[in-house]
């Protein structure tokens, strides 16, 4: 009992009372912190910080003006244009326009010499708060803070590379997918989305082309592929396009057709089905002849009319076998139509049958489609025979 009485005791002295503030207010600020991190929380931390800011600038301006120039006062204006609400934005500006008050009574008039408050300074300062204000209203209305903006496009983009991810195959079987987008962007119009369905036996792989390219495209690509992989592996594969055709139509997009090639693949018996929706064809090599060819199955574009029928095209992998799928960004320019396209794609795929095709598919986009303003996907899928296994091992 008394030990008792003397820890509560110990624990009602000062010092453990400003500890424990201490700590909550240490807990406290972090929280606000992180709030206002994820555009959560109040803006009242930036908005005192840089209300600091522009006595500070003020009265380094007075003290020597000629480092200092009055125009300073536009980088508390540039940083509350991101940072800010656009009600706290205005209390920074009624500052700036204080200090450039103060500013221009203790220097003088401008005509007595350099570094004054000129007319070009208010100028400049005025556009910057102007484009700062546009800026943070637009930010207000899409309800997306600068500070959370950039992190929200980086979590679409490897939600996009995160629902492309090839399955793993079993042993004997090599699959490998490269992507570029169109000039150098980090969204494209091109995504898969794969699984292994009936059981493992099966791999199934839909390579899609949403009309448009990069981030016009990159939306619509983000949506689709979210829609895809629901419904791969949830419906038969005969099912897939038509039920893919559908959810497009629903969307009522101004642009909003899409090209898509279906591979359901027999990981037993290297036997698949290959269904199109107005989808360059699949190129197949036979390890018996050397030789490739076209896989075209038939197929409307996606999102054209309701109703359509997708009848597929049937064939088989056998070891040494490789197929191919690809975007049109790969095959297809301005300067040279599909078929040209596809032999000088074929001619630089020849390079790696002694070889191999593993790492072959980013070297082939850059071979083939370096430059090209196009999103460009290339999908391979080999079945290796005894001597490609023993290498890779």
């Amino acid at each position: 009992m008394a030990a008792g009485r003397e820890r509560r005791a110990a624990a009602d002295t000062f010092t453990a009372r400003l500890k424990m503030q201490w700590h909550r207010a240490r807990v406290g600020l972090r929280r606000s912190a992180v709030d206002y991190f994820r555009g959560d929380g109040s803006d009242w931390i930036a908005l005192a910080g840089l209300l600091l800011t522009v006595p500070l600038i003020a009265a380094t301006t007075l003290a020597n003006s000629v480092w200092c120039s009055p125009a300073a006062l536009v980088l508390p204006i540039v940083a509350g244009g991101l940072l800010l609400r656009p009600a706290s934005l205005l209390a920074l500006y009624a500052a700036a326009a204080t200090a450039l008050i103060v500013e221009s009574v203790r220097l003088g008039p401008y005509t007595e010499g350099p570094s004054r408050v000129t007319p070009g300074v208010v100028l400049v300062v005025a556009a910057c708060g102007f484009f700062g204000l546009l800026v943070a209203q637009f930010r207000s209305r899409v309800g997306v803070p600068w500070r959370r903006g950039g992190t929200m496009l980086f979590d679409l983009r490897e939600r996009i590379r995160v629902q492309s991810k090839l399955p793993k195959l079993p042993d004997g079987w090599h699959r490998e997918m490269a992507l570029r987008p169109a000039g150098g962007q980090s969204f494209s119009g091109d995504f898969v989305v794969a699984a292994r369905t009936n059981g493992g036996r099966t791999m199934e792989v839909v390579l899609t082309d949403v009309s448009g390219k990069g981030m016009d495209a990159g939306s619509r690509a983000l949506l689709l592929s979210g829609a895809f992989g629901g419904l791969l592996g949830s419906l038969p594969p005969h099912a897939f396009l038509p039920a893919a055709n559908g959810y497009l139509l629903r969307q009522d997009w101004d642009e909003g057709f899409a090209t898509s090639i279906h591979l359901v693949l027999d990981l037993d018996s290297g036997d698949y089905e290959l269904y199109s929706a107005g989808h360059p064809p699949g190129l197949q090599l036979s390890a018996g002849s050397g030789r490739w060819e076209e896989k075209a199955a038939e197929g409307p574009l996606l999102g054209v009319y309701d109703g359509a029928q997708f009848d597929p095209v049937k064939g088989s992998l056998r070891p040494g076998d490789v197929l191919m799928l690809f975007t049109d960004g790969l095959v297809e320019t301005s300067e040279r139509d599909i078929v040209e396209g596809i032999d000088r794609l074929t001619g630089e795929a020849d390079r790696y049958v002694a070889g191999g095709f593993h790492g072959a598919a980013w070297h082939l986009i850059e071979a083939v489609a370096k430059d090209v303003n196009d999103d460009r996907a290339l999908l391979l899928v080999c079945r290796e025979g005894p001597t490609a296994q023993a290498a890779a091992r």
